[in-house]
């Protein structure tokens, strides 16, 4: 994922809690925000300390960056979305966390027909 497509700032963080809509299953949080004025999707990844040590947190954010890289064509353009992993997500592969976050984005209608 390209870094033009990630939030990295705190303010555009809380800006997203603050204003946008959120969905979750035991293994995902999503924080959406629609904005209009964007052509691309924007993502933020949040995955607390509590979940593991760094080499954990980071491999579940390697995961998310993955997933959303293959399915980028599919999910809705002009949202900036903000990603926070839950205690399941430690032991959970690849394509399970891909499932989950693709479950999520379904329900939320956030994919592309």
């Amino acid at each position: 994922m390209k870094k033009a497509f990630r939030i990295k700032d705190n303010k555009e963080f809380q800006y997203v809690f603050k204003n946008g809509k959120s969905f979750a299953n035991r293994q995902l949080v999503i924080y959406y925000l629609q904005k209009p004025d964007q052509n691309h999707i924007r993502v933020g990844l949040s995955v607390g300390k509590k979940i593991g040590n760094a080499v954990t947190r980071n491999r579940i954010k390697r995961y998310l960056r993955q997933a959303f890289h293959e399915l980028e064509g599919s999910v809705m353009s002009s949202y900036d979305m903000v990603i926070i992993a839950r205690m399941p997500t430690k032991q959970m592969r690849f394509h399970e966390v891909k499932k989950s976050l693709v479950h999520l984005l379904y329900k939320e209608h956030l994919l592309k027909k």
